[in-house]
């Protein structure tokens, strides 16, 4: 067993790592916009804590402070099952470039990992989309 694989084996392996590069992509992108929407939200919930007390005219718009917090912790919930899903990928590359590496056979463990990422993916979408639909709910409340 030759202790550095040939060009062809690597040449495979890097066809094969293009999928999952993809997904990692997509995964940032994919954060970037949750962590964007979680600032807002943030920003609003403290631009609402800043409201005094005893200011009539604008008291009541503290009442939403809990939606703003619920769809918070579900933006949070979605980051952390996308930085899974970044972290199964990234796992992912290694072990198939470090079995190709080594000569040893990487299917089924790319396979699972694979399956892992797309699985946390998935959830993390569902997630952004329980946040979005309390996000329109929100609109129509102020009609």
């Amino acid at each position: 067993m030759p202790f550095v694989p040939e060009v062809d084996q690597l040449a495979q392996i890097m066809s094969h790592a293009t999928a999952p590069a993809f997904i990692l992509g997509a995964v940032a992108g994919f954060i970037s916009i949750l962590i964007a929407r979680m600032e807002t939200i943030i920003g609003r919930i403290r631009g609402l804590n800043e409201i005094a007390d005893d200011d009539a005219a604008r008291a009541q718009l503290k009442s939403d402070i809990p939606r703003l917090k619920r769809r918070a912790k579900l933006l949070n919930s979605a980051i952390r099952l996308a930085l899974g899903s970044g972290i199964c990928t990234s796992l992912l590359l290694v072990v198939a470039f470090g079995s190709a590496f080594f000569g040893l056979r990487h299917e089924y463990g790319v396979g699972l990992l694979f399956v892992v990422a797309v699985v946390l993916l998935g959830a993390a979408l569902f997630r952004f989309t329980l946040e979005v639909r309390i996000g329109l709910s929100e609109a129509d409340h102020y009609r």
